[in-house]
């Protein structure tokens, strides 16, 4: 049996829309991506550090795993990064989704709580959810999360898609990990 863990960038008031870029998904109107870019240095070597440097497999939903299969194969293989990312098995959570270009990908279609019940069934590395809104939306409201691994900016983006929306089971977590980094972006890991 393994966990499943999201990985999440947040703003204060709790927007994971769009924080690398100002395209990554304006739906909705959204027009404060990349809300995260002048936080970067030193999150991703934390993130790197705190959620990476472990074996995992990932699970994404659709929109997610189209932004990283157009760039993770295209990395220089020699990245460790990269290297991992690439070999990971993933899942992706996909009506639509046919035919994956990304090596060692799965689609999950039909019924996604049931087979990602399943898959935490399963022996292997923790399952890793990256971004993904609707996902982790769906996830939440099946209790199926064991840990949430976030990234607090010290940003207010004032509108978009809020980690917990209406709906969320409440929870009691735990606070297993907490640290800053210099410019105030602030990585909190809870346990149910």
């Amino acid at each position: 049996m393994r966990e499943l863990a999201i990985l999440t960038f947040i703003s204060l008031d709790g927007v994971m829309q769009g924080p690398t870029s100002p395209d990554d998904d304006p739906s909705g109107g959204f027009t404060q991506g990349g809300w995260a870019q002048p936080y970067w240095d030193g999150v991703m070597e934390q993130v790197g550090r705190e959620a990476m440097a472990e074996p995992y497999d990932m699970l994404f939903g659709r929109k997610t795993y189209e932004m990283f299969a157009g760039h993770w194969p295209e990395v220089d293989p020699e990245d460790p990064a990269a290297a991992r990312m690439n070999a990971a098995a993933k899942y992706v959570a996909s009506s639509t989704l046919t035919d994956p270009t990304w090596q060692a990908t799965t689609v999950l279609g039909g019924d996604v709580p049931a087979q990602t019940a399943e898959l935490k069934n399963q022996d292997g590395p923790l399952l890793q959810v990256h971004g993904s809104w609707q996902l982790i939306q769906t996830l939440l409201t099946h209790d199926l999360i064991d840990e949430f691994r976030l990234w607090t900016f010290p940003v207010i983006a004032g509108s978009g898609k809020r980690l917990f929306a209406e709906g969320a089971l409440p929870a009691s977590l735990t606070l297993a990990k907490t640290e800053a980094t210099g410019n105030g972006v602030v990585m909190s890991i809870y346990r149910r």
